[in-house]
C-alpha cells in the first residue's frame, strides 16, 4: 500500500479546513476559511459543488436536521444547506478582530466543540469552548492556536493542539458533562533549522491512533495511545492542514491543505488508502 498522499481534488483553497465525512450524504465537507467558501465533495462520482459563506468560517460540521453548524468570526452559527446564516447560536467571546474560531469537533453526545486562534500571535489569548444547549462555554484559554480536535474511541479522552507551540495535549473528557479536566502533555515536537513542521488539525482512527497534520512539514504523522511515533505519511504539499476518515469503509484518509506562500502545490485536497479504518464522522445535535 501507498505511503504517500495524491491529489484527488484541485480545491484551490487559500487555507483549506476542517474535512468531515458526513456518511449519511456520501461526501466530504470541509471548507476555505479566509476564501470563504463551503465545499461538498463526492469521490465516488468526483462531483464538487461549492458555496460561499458570508466570513471567515474557521469550522463545520454537518447538524442533525440539516445545514451546519460553524465556528465563524463572528460566533457559532446555524447554516443552512447551502452555507448561508440561518441562526447565530452564540456571540464570539473573544475580540473578533483578533480572535476568530479555528479548528472544531462534535463529540459522542452531539456537543460542538471549538479553539480560536490569537491571529497576531502576541499574547496567548485563544481559548476553547464547548457549545450546547446551555450556550457557550470556556473549556480552557491561553493559548495561541487552537488545533488537532479529536476523540478517543472510547470518548474519553480529548486531544487539542497548540500549533504555534509544537505541541498535542490531551484532557480527560466527561461525556455526561461535556467537561474536559487533567491537561497534561501527550506529544511535543522539536522544531530545527530546516524543519518547521509543527501539529495542526488531527483525526483518531478505530484503534485509537492520533493522526496529526503537520503544517509546514509536508507530512501527516501517527501516534499511538501513549505519544509514540508510529509513522510518517508523505504529501506533495507543504501545508497539510487537518485530516479525516471517509470513504464506504472509512480506509480512505482525506487531508486539507493550504496555499504555499512560496509558490509550491497547496489549497487542494489529498487522499491516502489506509488499513485502519478511521471514527466517523458525527452531526451536531442541537438539542444535546
Amino acid at each position: 500500500m501507498t505511503t504517500e498522499f495524491s491529489l484527488v481534488l484541485d480545491s484551490q483553497c487559500a487555507l483549506g479546513e476542517s474535512p468531515v465525512w458526513w456518511a449519511e450524504a456520501g461526501v466530504l465537507v470541509f471548507i476555505d476559511i479566509t476564501g470563504r467558501r463551503l465545499h461538498r465533495f463526492d469521490p465516488q462520482s468526483g462531483h464538487h459543488e461549492v458555496d460561499k459563506v458570508a466570513e471567515d468560517i474557521g469550522c463545520v460540521a454537518p447538524a442533525r436536521g440539516g445545514g451546519y453548524i460553524a465556528g465563524m468570526r463572528s460566533g457559532v452559527w446555524l447554516l443552512d444547506a447551502s452555507g448561508e446564516k440561518r441562526n447565530k447560536l452564540a456571540d464570539n467571546a473573544e475580540n473578533p478582530a483578533t480572535n476568530r474560531f479555528n479548528d472544531g469537533r462534535v463529540d459522542p453526545r452531539g456537543r460542538y466543540l471549538s479553539g480560536t486562534v490569537d491571529e497576531p500571535k502576541a499574547g496567548g489569548t485563544a481559548g476553547f469552548y464547548r457549545y450546547d444547549r446551555r450556550g457557550l462555554a470556556r473549556l480552557d484559554s491561553g493559548f495561541m492556536t487552537s488545533n488537532g480536535l479529536a476523540f478517543s474511541p472510547d470518548g474519553r479522552t480529548l486531544y487539542f493542539s497548540d500549533t504555534p507551540r509544537f505541541v498535542i495535549y490531551r484532557y480527560d473528557y466527561d461525556l455526561a458533562t461535556g467537561g474536559a479536566s487533567n491537561r497534561r502533555e501527550f506529544v511535543r515536537i522539536e522544531p530545527t533549522a530546516t524543519d518547521r513542521g509543527r501539529p495542526d488539525g488531527a483525526a483518531v482512527d478505530v484503534q485509537g491512533c492520533y493522526w496529526s497534520s503537520q503544517y509546514d512539514g509536508s507530512r501527516v504523522h501517527r501516534y499511538d495511545p501513549d505519544g509514540r511515533l508510529m509513522a510518517q505519511y508523505h504529501l506533495p504539499a507543504r501545508n497539510p492542514t487537518m485530516p479525516a476518515f471517509g470513504g464506504p469503509d472509512m480506509k480512505t484518509l482525506f487531508v486539507t491543505t493550504a496555499r504555499d506562500k512560496n509558490g509550491g502545490p497547496g489549497g487542494g485536497l489529498y487522499a491516502l488508502p489506509v488499513d485502519v479504518a478511521g471514527m466517523p464522522g458525527l452531526l451536531f445535535d442541537p438539542e444535546t
